[in-house]
């Protein structure tokens, strides 16, 4: 099948793309290729080798172009870039389009680390950084300036999963012809298709839910045609670039993506609702739930849902919630999601935000449900809760 056959379903892109068998006698599987060094032929193949396929490993390789053909095909873009991590893509995309005295705007619910990134390294070299409310619509086009260079978005938003009015976003960034980035890796392109809605670049940590095994560490970034060279150069310039097991590994990932997004939706959804019921909860924040902000805009621009999703609990007294947390038998404390095991992230939000402060006087636990079966997750969980609840 060729990795331009867009008539095909997504179920059966995902089982083919970027396998090429008869090019590697009959193997399914695109091999691991561990390489730093391409011979070339000849002089004038040397002298040209920018225009070779493969010039040196940390460039690309057979392995890394095939893992970028599929996420480019899926997410209808030009080209795709791989690097190591999710984060180093997110940055890598910023620095991409901003530089010392230019200006760009990111939402305040924004993944940690880079923040952290922003604040503690970019402001170094005079890059102007702004934060938003996610939650702003058109209202954004009131903090474009004449330096803006990059509107960088996260829908749903880390932790507190706001789905952001994208229409309205690139409309205005349109008209000032400003470049927009989405971390996409809740979604992945079964769910969201930014490049089909606007957006120039999105960005995905495939340490989640491509890998979907908690073993490897992966990102990409696909592009449209007016940015793909521009974010190749940077990344080629930071010598960022992906482990070949780890390329390996996202290619085998991808088989089983939509199998395993069916599952993970499925529960999250059924302990979102089974959640909201419960007198321990304050509130659930699910995009897919009505009463979390931006439903109606997940609604209109989302395909479906992901499984990963957060709680506010009404309990704060920590020793509670330790009670709590370090007796679960399934549900284990861990920094990711995306993979095949579930796993509770406990965080507490109130001193970050700076558009509007953290309205949630409760206890945040971001809530990632594996494969296991369902029904056991819930006992789980409700074990836990009355634990909570414990004297």
């Amino acid at each position: 099948m060729s990795d331009n056959d867009k008539d095909k379903k997504t179920a059966t892109l995902l089982a083919h793309l970027g396998s090429t068998p008869y090019r590697y006698d009959g193997v399914v599987n695109t091999p691991v290729h561990r390489a730093s060094t391409f011979v070339l032929e000849t002089y004038e193949e040397f002298c040209n080798c920018f225009e070779a396929p493969f010039r040196y490993g940390r460039e690309r390789t057979p392995t890394s172009a095939a893992f970028e053909r599929a996420i480019a095909t899926l997410d209808g873009a030009t080209g795709a870039v791989v690097t190591s991590s999710g984060l180093a893509a997110i940055n890598a995309v910023i620095m991409s389009f901003v530089e010392g005295g230019e200006h760009v705007l990111l939402p305040d619910n924004l993944y940690g680390f880079t923040r952290d990134f922003c604040t503690r390294t970019l402001s170094k070299y005079g890059v102007q950084t702004e934060y938003y409310d996610p939650m702003i619509g058109a209202d954004i086009e009131k903090q474009i300036k004449p330096n803006t260079k990059l509107l960088y978005m996260e829908s749903p938003g880390s932790l507190t999963y706001e789905v952001q009015d994208i229409g309205a976003f690139v409309s205005v960034a349109k008209k000032y012809d400003i470049v927009t980035a989405i971390d996409n890796s809740w979604a992945t392109p079964l769910n969201l298709k930014p490049l089909d809605l606007g957006i120039d670049i999105s960005i995905m940590s495939a340490t989640k839910y491509i890998s979907g095994h908690s073993d490897m560490m992966l990102g990409v970034i696909s592009c449209n045609e007016k940015t793909i060279d521009i974010v190749r150069d940077t990344v080629r310039q930071l010598g960022n670039c992906a482990g070949s097991e780890e390329l390996y590994l996202g290619l085998r990932g991808l088989r089983t993506l939509d199998v395993r997004l069916e599952r993970h939706k499925h529960s999250g959804l059924e302990l979102a609702k089974w959640l909201s019921s419960r007198n321990e909860v304050k509130k659930v924040l699910h995009p897919a739930l009505p009463e979390s902000a931006g439903h109606e805009n997940w609604k209109k621009y989302f395909l479906g849902c992901s499984g990963v999703f957060a709680i506010v609990l009404k309990e704060t007294n920590k020793e509670k919630i330790a009670n709590m947390l370090d007796s679960m038998q399934i549900f284990k404390m861990g920094f990711s999601w995306g993979g095949y095991e579930s796993l509770l992230f406990p965080e507490q939000l109130n001193q970050q935000r700076l558009t509007k402060p953290w309205e949630g006087d409760g206890f945040l636990l971001r809530i990632h449900p594996g494969l296991e079966d369902l029904e056991d997750l819930k006992q789980d969980l409700a074990d836990g809760l009355k634990r909570l609840q414990a004297n």
